[in-house]
């Protein structure tokens, strides 16, 4: 019944296999991937007809994971799935980043990619097993695709040594390494450090190439053994080439002296211009083939002016930096700002500081995780001059958050030295090009301006690559929109002064070696350190306190059988303590109690109020009381949801009182003190605040300190 074709080898002392012919036969190409336990379906399926109204490769790649695999039901209300998980969303991103250049370049057949994560081992996470078994199926597709591909995830260990990673989280490396490729070179890097050596990072590259090399090999056996047609996409005929030498000869001129305006905007109007003018006067021609042909010679007339005269279409040398602008401190209410201009690239970041509360919980397979640091990435359409629909977060925006977030994490505080949620929030405001990069520049400038104590600055910086057919290549510093869009990379460069903290590459053409890499990772460090200048001279170093508006944090202990007092029945206690102060109370199971207030005030009413709770009043504190009961001898008073003392008619005055009713009824509100004598947790009081004012004993034992913030 079933046509089984399987491969396995032992891959750094676990074995990965490749099955097909059992799951999923339908689809073009099925392949169950395992690597140890775990065990993912990567199907691939593409459409016989092309979309001639795209002139794009219409790829769709949809990773998937679901609690079923782990052996857990999803959480909520509702016990089904919902929309993709921003982990779902950045691996298929990696996914797809792997392969997309490796398809033929006149394929327009609409392509789908589904990875479901079957079963679930945390020895063994999905992602590189993923790529690899997605790899194997387009192989054995019909797909024009010159794979394989294979993918390896490398991890630095403290005494310099690289070593293959397999679990999902590696606390202990000090880079988290992803890198995919072909038998020759490298197509996309993904990678996130704590301010590694840029050398060292390269050398983490090529050790990851030679790692996956025995996956390629084990790739094309499988793919060997499984009958296929394979699709062959038309070939140009005389249509194509005659509009492509109708455009090239018309519109050259043109294009030429577009790429002479600087400013985006206006170029991209004279370039349209020139497009429309073309379609209007060649209406016979077919005017989707006319684009296409027309950002071809864009693309043709670039690099030529880059590879043979190192002229850049903004006038720059290939290795300067556009003019760069900074500020922070830039609104009153906010924790802290940061607004970095690059060129025609503008990021505005914000910082907010919050409580336990405020961290970011998200499910998983392995669990339910909690972030205390977190960077949202906004790109509005409005930052590149248009009008579009506003709709939910891109794949895009999801991406560029998180590569922003790996640059700046290594530097964030512990929680234990600075226990506040820190998020970011990054709204692009104008961009050509690598807001990604701008992003983090901002946000480190909003970090120091909102006193976050971070160990140093970050930078980011884009570099590009135009590859010439003979083989000689032009590396880009600080890409700009065009250059992106048009040239063969994108390579992203996070770092410090001391070495790198985040590094993305993708490419265009079908691989790169180690020169090129190098080349590019030695520019960009030039780069970052120009742009490390900047920052410093902005903001030297975080500072001294926080902003006036951000919360006051205090961290005390309390015993932890006085946590139920604190909370009360049904959480009245603590309810009526936060809606009195407008604070945030974070009580955990060891009595540890953060809290954080708007205001050094309402933080010592807090602390007040707290210590009231656990341990009642303190002697020389006051309290504003209700008079609940009169008796002959003095009163009872209330003076919190749950405490009530006596007051003696001797309290009552410095004069002799005759009658309490002299002096108080019920439902009276009275200021009263409390005075030392009380016996077996009785609480005495006083109406005569001066005469026990220099007898104040306020007692702070109740409660340890375990932080301040300021």
């Amino acid at each position: 019944m079933f046509s089984v074709v399987r491969k396995e080898i032992d891959w750094n002392g676990a074995v990965l296999s490749l099955e097909t012919g059992k799951i999923a036969r339908q689809a073009d190409g099925a392949v169950i991937v395992t690597y140890g336990n775990t065990v993912i379906l990567c199907t691939v399926v593409f459409d016989r007809t092309p979309s001639d109204e795209v002139d794009f490769f219409p790829l769709g790649v949809h990773y998937i994971e679901k609690p079923y695999a782990a052996g857990k039901f999803p959480g909520g209300f509702s016990k089904r799935e919902g929309k993709p998980s921003d982990r779902e969303v950045l691996v298929s991103r990696l996914i797809d980043r792997s392969l997309r250049p490796l398809f033929h370049e006149d394929f327009r057949n609409e392509t789908q990619i589904i990875c479901q994560v079957l079963s679930y081992d945390p020895n063994y996470a999905p992602e590189i097993p993923t790529i690899i078994g997605t790899s194997a199926a387009l192989m054995i597709s019909g797909i024009p695709f010159a794979g394989p591909v294979a993918s390896c995830s490398v991890g630095l260990d403290g005494n310099g040594n690289f070593y293959h990673q397999k679990a999902q989280t590696d606390n202990n490396s000090l880079i988290q390494l992803v890198v995919s490729g072909t038998k020759d070179g490298i197509i996309m890097v993904e990678s996130e450090s704590k301010e590694v050596e840029d050398s060292k990072m390269v050398d983490a590259i090529w050790f990851a190439h030679e790692n996956y090399q025995p996956v390629i090999s084990m790739i094309n056996e499988f793919a060997s053994e499984v009958s296929r047609e394979v699709f062959i996409p038309a070939p140009h005929d005389s249509k194509y080439f005659d509009t492509y030498n109708e455009v090239k000869s018309v519109c050259t001129p043109a294009i030429l002296e577009a790429f002479k305006i600087r400013e985006k905007l206006k170029r991209h109007a004279v370039l349209n211009k020139v497009l429309n003018d073309f379609l209007s006067s060649h209406d016979a021609l077919d005017q989707d083939l006319s684009k296409a042909m027309f950002h071809k010679v864009e693309s043709e007339i670039l690099k030529s002016m880059i590879t043979t005269k190192s002229i850049r279409i903004d006038g720059r040398g290939l290795d300067d930096i556009r003019p760069i602008s900074t500020e922070i401190d830039l609104f009153n209410r906010t924790h802290g700002t940061g607004l970095f201009t690059r060129g025609e690239t503008q990021v505005l970041s914000f910082l907010t500081l919050g409580s336990y509360s405020d961290e970011q919980i998200a499910e998983t397979l392995e669990g339910e995780t909690r972030e205390s640091f977190y960077l949202h990435y906004n790109f509005p359409p409005y930052c590149v001059g248009e009008a579009t629909k506003l709709g939910a977060v891109s794949r895009r925006e999801i991406g560029h958050g998180k590569l922003a977030f790996k640059a700046l994490n290594s530097v964030i505080p512990s929680k234990q030295s600075f226990p506040y949620t820190i998020r970011l929030v990054a709204e692009v405001m104008e961009s050509n090009g690598s807001s990604s990069m701008a992003t983090i520049c901002a946000s480190s400038l909003a970090l120091m301006d909102g006193g976050v104590p971070v160990k140093s600055h970050v930078a980011g910086i884009a570099m590009g690559l135009i590859k010439a057919e003979n083989g000689n290549f032009s590396v880009l510093t600080d890409i700009m929109g065009d250059e992106d869009h048009l040239g063969d990379m994108d390579l992203k460069v996070a770092g410090t002064n001391k070495g790198i903290t985040a590094l993305q590459m993708d490419i265009k053409v079908h691989d790169i070696n180690r020169e090129i890499v190098s080349s590019a990772v030695s520019k960009a460090r030039i780069a970052l350190n120009k742009i490390l200048e900047i920052l410093y001279d902005t903001i030297p170093a975080p500072r001294n306190t926080l902003n006036a508006s951000a919360p006051q944090m205090k961290i005390i202990r309390i015993p932890e059988y006085s946590i139920a007092d604190l909370i009360g029945p049904g959480g009245k206690v603590i309810r009526d303590i936060t809606d009195k102060t407008s604070s945030k109370i974070d009580v955990l199971e060891n009595g540890e109690v953060k809290i954080f207030a708007n205001n050094y005030e309402m933080m010592a009413k807090t602390l007040d109020m707290i210590k009231l709770a656990v341990m009642g009043p303190s002697e020389g504190s006051i309290y504003v009381g209700t008079v609940v009961k009169i008796i002959k001898s003095g009163a009872f008073v209330k003076i919190a949801d749950n405490k009530e003392g006596f007051l003696h008619i001797s309290e009552m005055s410095d004069q002799r009182v005759n009658e309490v009713t002299d002096i108080l009824k019920e439902g009276d509100k009275i200021d009263v003190i409390v005075i030392p004598g009380g016996t077996k947790g009785k609480i005495r009081l006083s109406m005569r605040l001066e005469a026990h004012s220099d007898k104040n004993l306020q007692d702070d034992s109740c409660c340890s300190d375990n932080q301040k913030s300021d």
